[in-house]
């Protein structure tokens, strides 16, 4: 047993950079409304540490939305390569500006002006719109370094729970539980 689950954390993600074969710090994010209507969809983890689990969106997108009303969420990240997963639940905080746009600056300068263009999770009428808004955008900022927009930012999933979970033969899987106990964590095993 560890006391520790970043650091198994870190180890895990480490073996999931050399070996899984596709976007590593892909993550399904499970968001709901007040009411509790929940929605998934992958999004990329860009951060972690004893603090939680960062990532960054539009903040007037669904995810953006749903988080602000309820700031409870869920994480999976899925290594098939490793058959390993790592899930955690907990309450979402947004990051700092300085951390925002310290993250903004190191996106592909045609992903920075992408951010620009889009009305994410808004309806959009055909897809040449959004080709002529990111033309826009590109002609508005030629030359000049491309700013975060005042509504994209970052959010972190601060756990209460962490799930470490190996597949083992015939199903027999193993189950590392960390809950957050003052302070601390403490870790148990669950039946696969």
């Amino acid at each position: 047993m560890a006391d520790d689950p970043f650091a198994l954390f870190d180890a895990w993600f480490a073996e999931a950079r050399e070996r899984e074969l596709n976007d590593p710090e892909a993550m399904a994010l499970a968001t709901s409304t007040p009411d509790g209507r929940p929605s998934a969809r992958m999004v990329l983890l860009k951060g972690y540490g004893p603090r939680g689990f960062d990532f960054y969106t539009n903040l007037d997108s669904r995810k953006g939305n749903e988080l602000e009303a309820n700031p409870n969420a869920a994480i999976c990240l899925h290594w098939k390569s490793l058959r390993k997963q790592v899930r955690a639940e907990g309450r979402i905080e947004r990051v700092s500006d300085g951390e925002a746009d310290a993250y903004f600056a190191t996106r592909a300068r045609d992903s920075r002006l992408g951010a620009w263009a889009s009305e994410q999770s808004r309806p959009l009428d055909r897809r040449e719109t959004f080709e002529e808004r990111f033309a826009e955008v590109k002609a508005r900022f030629d030359g000049q370094d491309v700013p975060r927009p005042p509504r994209w930012s970052g959010f972190r999933l601060v756990p209460h729970a962490i799930e470490f979970w190996a597949d083992r033969q015939f199903r027999l899987h193993e189950r590392r539980l960390f809950t957050r106990a003052g302070e601390g964590w403490t870790e148990g095993l669950l039946y696969p």
